[in-house]
């Protein structure tokens, strides 16, 4: 599991208690588990806070207000999510506009992406016997 240093667990405690309106709404839908998937909500993960984290997929949520808009906070957006990539945590950002639109299909699409991550590949239990390799210059 990821989390991040004391200053960074304090401050996520404290962001809690002062979610945005699509915040709160986006955790009203998340925290009944859907699809057996659970959710943090302003989960420390580095030096950084994320709005929602979901272990299990290895997945964190973004919810982008106006705030993100600037290219300021863009390549602020850009080094959190090379952090997250590099710690194997995929993140997905959602316009708080949607949330407040129409909650459903965020959701809906929040939980395809977790099960997307957390499908097996499908490994045969063994290799078909194929022969040797083509010499060189030959089709196959």
């Amino acid at each position: 599991m990821i989390t991040g240093p004391r200053e960074t667990v304090s401050k996520a405690r404290k962001l809690r208690s002062e979610m945005s309106l699509p915040e709160t709404l986006l955790w009203r839908e998340l925290r009944k588990r859907p699809n057996g998937f659970k959710f943090r909500r302003q989960h420390p993960a580095g030096d950084y806070i994320l709005d929602f984290y979901c272990a299990k997929a290895r997945l964190a949520i973004e919810v982008d207000g106006w705030a993100h808009d600037n290219e300021i906070n863009a390549r602020k957006d850009a080094r959190r999510s090379a952090f997250l990539r590099s710690q194997g945590i995929a993140t997905t950002r959602v316009p708080a506009k949607l949330v407040l639109e129409d909650i459903e299909p965020v959701v809906r699409r929040i939980i395809e992406i977790c099960s997307q991550r957390t499908e097996k590949p499908m490994v045969p239990l063994h290799q078909p016997a194929a022969g040797p390799p083509p010499r060189y210059g030959e089709d196959l």
